[in-house]
């Protein structure tokens, strides 16, 4: 069995987590394919026993991969879909950040998440994708996003004016600091910062949320992931800042942006005791009493 390892970087004080993790493989006979720029961080402070290799790009993850880790937070697994984009290789997220939506499985299970994969003992859940359509080239012909596409304005700049369309009919037009469109699992995400309702991940739809909106009855919308979503910007500088997920770039007022449901999905897993319900009542503290 080949399993894929990618993470952003590790501390010092998660060396000995590491190190427990490869055992966890070497004992389960996986062969591990580290991301070369991660490998290079940790080889020299742990002891590595078996057979293993390296990938530097997506192009180098294949068939054989039976499912890719990722080893960090959310941001980091939000990386991961942009290198196995269309491949259909799952991915399991431990959790070495934060909150931990996505990567929803701690350290403390890695003996029975190594085992469920082995045994193949897990859930596949199938995830909606956000497709960018531009009539400019951007984001390096990788153009999706399980989380949310967004537009803002840039820096200190004033608030900017966001018509928006749905299958090129209007909708409205958001005065704002942004506008965020979140697939269902990115509903807990950035835009349920800015108070976008929470979407169950196979409701079949998007979520429209403005950022800071100038007019206070402008509130989110759901519609379904069957739209193509347009805009057309307008403000009072030339460019302004266009996201998919954790990358960003800027690119001028006049350009023409549509979304859509992309035409592949991610494949996440996850472990049998673990499901959506119980995620939002262990991150968003559901149930439980501040009094005490």
């Amino acid at each position: 069995m080949k399993i894929a390892i990618y993470s952003r970087g590790i501390e010092n004080n998660q060396l000995k987590d590491m190190q427990s993790f490869l055992e966890e493989l070497y004992a389960n006979k996986v062969e591990p394919v580290f991301f070369q720029d991660f490998f290079n961080q940790f080889y020299s402070a742990v002891t590595i026993k078996g057979k293993y290799s390296t990938f530097s790009k997506a192009a180098e993850l294949n068939n054989n991969i039976d499912c890719l880790i990722s080893l960090g937070g959310d941001g980091t697994l939000l990386d991961t879909v942009t290198m196995v984009q269309d491949k259909g290789i799952p991915v399991l997220g431990i959790n070495y950040g934060r909150l931990g939506f996505l990567a929803n499985i701690g350290r403390e299970e890695l003996h029975s998440a190594i085992t469920a994969l082995v045994e193949r003992t897990y859930v596949i859940e199938k995830r909606t994708l956000l497709h960018l359509d531009a009539d400019i080239p951007i984001f390096d012909n990788i153009p999706i996003a399980l989380n949310e596409f967004t537009l803002q304005k840039k820096d200190s700049s004033s608030m900017i004016k966001i018509h928006t369309y749905l299958n090129g009919e209007f909708l409205n037009t958001y005065w704002a600091d942004g506008l965020i469109v979140a697939t269902p699992t990115g509903s807990t995400a950035y835009s349920l910062s800015c108070n976008g309702p929470i979407v169950f991940p196979e409701s079949g739809s998007f979520v429209i949320t403005p950022v800071a909106p100038h007019n206070l009855n402008i509130r989110p919308i759901i519609v379904p992931d069957d739209n193509i979503i347009s805009f057309e910007v307008e403000g009072r500088t030339d460019t302004f800042i266009c996201t998919l997920d954790s990358r960003r770039v800027v690119v001028p007022k006049e350009a023409q942006l549509a979304v859509k449901k992309e035409k592949f999905q991610i494949k996440l897993i996850r472990l049998n005791e673990n499901n959506f319900l119980q995620t939002l009542r262990t991150k968003l503290s559901w149930g439980l009493d501040a009094r005490n």
